[in-house]
């Protein structure tokens, strides 16, 4: 009988956007498999069941472009994370899988329980992937202790490196038609919905912009910027017609505007390593990417709304390859019943796997 706890961390959207593929697979490849999810509650409609909700260590964003750290640190209780880590049962379970998600990973940590890695940060952090210019010593070392694994499963833009997969782009995405009907679908969760209408009205007036806002409760319109609270449905619907996409330098959601063909623009988040690190990267590949709203760096917008140049990607549906290999490599050997596993690799995939450097350093 194989039991997994599967963490996921619950800040943004991206990481319970990849549980959506994720969740199914696993629970079609073992006997038990458990769910927690750590930080603030999430935008999107989770179609699973939670065994455990944790406080966890969840940033709040700010209305500014960066992470609120004032109301961050006010919201932490310490003692509250300390007690969900020495309570959390991982050694009652024959595999722990993190997505960057603090309470499993420290509580493996503390009871000396392997703990797996299945991130975009675990790709980040290896030494191939692109850095930016200007270092962040400290960013790097919050990205890399802030969940600390045994092993680690990585997905990026690109295959940068062995164990390195391309994204996983859900089902609900890869079932789009995308169109071109003019408009911007415009995701910036760290501007607050003033800053943001003021500032797409003053690059043109005569482009339709779909806003969405965390900092909204409910649609308004501003001439021809339009503004929805986050919402799963009506922000794929948006992406879907979009002419193009600018968003933060997250992970998801330049994903899936590259594998569905938009113009992408990217704003990453201040002081957010691994934000300027998705940059950089997105920038080695030909995505624009700006600093900030300020007025120097609106010619670059304007630039970008007047061309049509597309960055072709080749995102293929690979997940449950990547869980099954995660799997075999994880379990095996450790007296675990496999047998419900739904695609465990052949003995000639087994030897190739075990021959690659899948474990990311």
């Amino acid at each position: 009988m194989s039991r997994i706890l599967y963490a996921i961390q619950g800040t943004g959207n991206g990481h319970l956007s990849r549980a959506l593929d994720v969740v199914p697979l696993l629970r079609s490849r073992c006997d038990q498999l458990d769910i927690l999810i750590s930080g603030p509650p999430a935008d999107l409609p989770l179609p699973f069941e939670v065994k455990y909700r944790a406080q966890g260590m969840g940033f709040l964003f700010g209305k500014k472009g960066g992470i609120n750290f004032v109301k961050t640190f006010w919201q932490f209780k310490s003692a509250k994370f300390v007690s969900e880590v020495r309570h959390l049962p991982v050694d009652s379970y024959d595999l722990v899988i993190s997505d960057f998600e603090p309470v499993s990973s420290w509580a493996c940590k503390l009871r000396e329980v392997p703990c797996i890695a299945l991130s975009h940060q675990s790709a980040v952090l290896h030494g191939a992937s692109p850095r930016p210019d200007k270092e962040d010593p400290a960013g790097r070392a919050v990205l890399k202790h802030y969940a600390p694994s045994t092993a680690q499963y990585g997905f990026h833009f690109q295959e940068y490196a062995p164990g390195i997969s391309t994204p996983v782009i859900r089902q609900q995405v890869r079932e789009l038609n995308p169109t071109n009907e003019g408009h911007y679908t415009v995701y910036l969760p760290a501007y607050e919905e003033e800053i943001l209408v003021e500032r797409l009205q003053y690059l043109s007036r005569s482009i339709r912009w779909e806003v969405f806002s965390k900092h909204s409760r409910s649609p308004a319109e501003y001439g021809n910027v339009r503004v929805w609270p986050v919402s799963g449905p009506a922000f794929l619907d948006s992406l879907a017609r979009s002419a193009g996409v600018l968003c933060g330098a997250g992970f998801e959601t330049p994903a899936e505007a590259l594998y569905l063909g938009k113009k992408l623009l990217v704003m990453p988040m201040k002081q957010q390593y691994e934000q300027q690190c998705n940059a950089a990267a997105l920038a080695k590949m030909g995505v624009p990417v700006i600093k900030n709203f300020k007025d120097k760096n609106l010619d670059k917008v304007d630039q970008w709304l007047h061309r049509d140049e597309i960055i072709a990607v080749d995102y293929p549906d690979h997940t449950g390859d990547v869980l099954d290999r995660l799997l075999w490599e994880q379990l095996t050997g450790k007296g675990v019943d496999l047998s419900s596993v739904g695609a465990i690799p052949r003995k000639k995939e087994r030897h190739a796997a075990r021959s690659e450097a899948s474990l990311l350093q």
